[in-house]
């Protein structure tokens, strides 16, 4: 997964979900924010961001914000890179419990969901659902920072895959490096923490990774624990 034209920023506030206003280079700039999460422990006044700088001349903002330093440690926060970078490692064969496939698709509807991705291999189907990562708190990765119906429901969907034979599977692409367990918050949304349980005990797999993170880019790295 890999951007163009990076270009570094210092975040102020964000009036809305969608805009960020930072101080660039001795003026201010509005500029687009590629996650619609809270992601409050990340975009704190002061902190450095990474902007990508779009060559289409009919936006409205010159640049979205792709990633943000929390002290040392550089986050990913782009939402739409994670399946990106799940879909590259899938084909490279780099999740080890689902190992070397033959086919890999995004964007397959089942039921009354779309799942990221769908796989084959040696005359087996199965569905993989990715839900990136961006919040940490001393070494712990977890998901999500909001409450999630969205989430529930797949996981719920999941479910009926295993049983109609299908494999299964959720991935939390931790869009950092630097945490050594991943659990569900289950403080911010109680629904989908009992549902990513049920899914565990009906065969679905639950996986999480972390990733290697640099200014124009990152990569899905490692496994990480998972407590549930």
């Amino acid at each position: 997964m890999q951007y163009q034209n990076i270009e570094k920023a210092v975040f102020c506030h964000r009036p809305n979900r969608f805009l960020a206003k930072v101080r660039q280079n001795g003026k201010t700039e509005m500029v687009h924010v590629k996650n619609t999460g809270r992601c409050r422990e990340l975009l704190v006044e002061g902190a450095e961001v990474l902007l990508e700088k779009s060559d289409n001349p009919s936006r409205k903002t010159r640049y979205s914000l792709v990633a943000v330093y929390k002290g040392d440690m550089l986050v990913n926060m782009d939402s739409q890179a994670p399946n990106e970078a799940a879909a590259e490692a899938l084909l490279s064969g780099k999740i080890r419990e689902i190992g070397q496939v033959d086919f890999v698709k995004r964007e397959v509807k089942f039921g009354d969901s779309r799942f990221d991705l769908y796989y084959e291999k040696d005359g087996q189907r199965g569905f993989l659902e990715v839900k990136g990562v961006t919040l940490e708190e001393n070494g712990i990765a977890m998901f999500p920072d909001a409450p999630t119906e969205r989430g529930a429901k797949h996981i719920r969907e999941l479910v009926k895959a295993k049983a109609q034979g299908y494999e299964a599977g959720i991935l939390f692409l931790i869009q950092m490096k630097g945490v050594s367990v991943f659990r569900p918050h289950k403080e911010r949304d109680k629904a989908f923490a009992a549902e990513l349980a049920k899914a565990v005990n009906a065969g679905v797999q639950v996986l999480a990774y972390d990733c290697q993170v640099h200014e124009y880019g990152f990569s899905l790295d490692a496994p990480v624990m998972v407590e549930l």
